[in-house]
């Protein structure tokens, strides 16, 4: 009689415990993580980026086959204008075959940010000659002749994508702990170890070629992207957050290279940007509100009309 009630016993406790593991792996399957579910902030924060990323599929696309979005996913383009001036770029095969992978990448990058908030269309960009030409005219203080051509050859090319990824990843830093979402901050580790991955390309490739005269400038390469580093710290107006390919050894890591093939702070650390100040360096004006530069009718998103008005 004790062995029946003990194997009742057990056989109640068994069941409680299956129905008790049961009903959460339910919820929990039937519940997945919606970060926009977590704060508005969070949903604001994670749709600034498309500005970047939508800036990042057209020029890499454009310049390795000589088509964008409105050719592989004009869904993602949710009726945007298309790209002002982008082409496809005279590149080596290599260069090709990196820019290429990077342009996939960025249409991923798409993806991911709508599959989690609804986003917004793909804003007008000017990808021309005319906006890459003022961005070097600016960044040396002077007009560059003849006016700087991102498209004429690979030098040219990376020295023009230089300009582009960095921007996006210290905007993913510095968002990164306003997010109060689990899943928010996942799919940002996500977007930034990819961001920070293709500028270290980049700039390793550059770096490779620092001392490389650019034809016909008579500038290297080096003294380019010190130049456009430069130019990023002035129009952000928060400090030194951008640094070229070489710098003074003491601001090298540790202080003990000059060579500086990925940027980071005193300890080596990813320095971090706000929307505003990316807005001040994308515009190309210094200011949030002064649309320009690759935006020429301004970025989108709430963040960034918030400051249109």
């Amino acid at each position: 009689m004790g062995n029946t009630k003990e194997r009742r016993s057990l056989l109640v406790s068994t069941v409680m415990v299956l129905f008790f593991f049961s009903t959460h792996y339910h919820q929990a399957m039937s519940c997945p993580e919606q970060p926009t579910n977590c704060t508005d902030q969070d949903r604001k924060l994670l749709e600034f980026p498309l500005n970047l990323e939508y800036l990042e599929a057209e020029f890499f696309l454009f310049g390795a086959l000589g088509f964008g979005l409105d050719k592989v996913a004009p869904n993602l383009t949710m009726g945007g204008p298309s790209p002002i001036g982008a082409q496809k770029a005279k590149l080596d095969p290599l260069t090709r075959d990196i820019v290429l992978q990077f342009a996939w990448q960025e249409v991923g990058h798409l993806r991911a940010i709508k599959k989690t908030v609804k986003g917004f269309a793909r804003p007008l960009l000017d990808l021309s000659i005319k906006s890459f030409a003022k961005v070097m005219d600016d960044a040396f203080g002077r007009k560059l002749v003849p006016p700087f051509n991102p498209y004429a050859n690979s030098y040219n090319y990376l020295i023009a994508s230089y300009l582009v990824p960095y921007v996006g990843l210290t905007g993913y830093v510095g968002a990164n702990p306003k997010l109060q979402c689990p899943a928010s901050r996942k799919l940002v580790a996500g977007l930034l170890g990819v961001e920070s991955g293709q500028d270290a390309v980049i700039r390793t490739i550059l770096y490779a070629r620092a001392t490389h005269i650019v034809h016909p400038y008579g500038i290297t390469v080096a003294a380019f992207t010190d130049r456009i580093s430069c130019l990023r710290n002035k129009l952000g107006k928060m400090g030194v957050k951008d640094e070229g390919l070489v710098v003074l050894k003491a601001m090298g890591a540790e202080g003990q290279v000059a060579g500086n093939v990925l940027v980071g702070d005193e300890l080596s650390l990813a320095f971090d940007r706000t929307p505003e100040e990316i807005l001040r360096i994308v515009y190309g004006s210094g200011n949030e509100r002064v649309p320009g530069g690759f935006y020429p009718k301004g970025a989108d998103g709430e963040i960034a009309k918030s400051y249109l008005v």
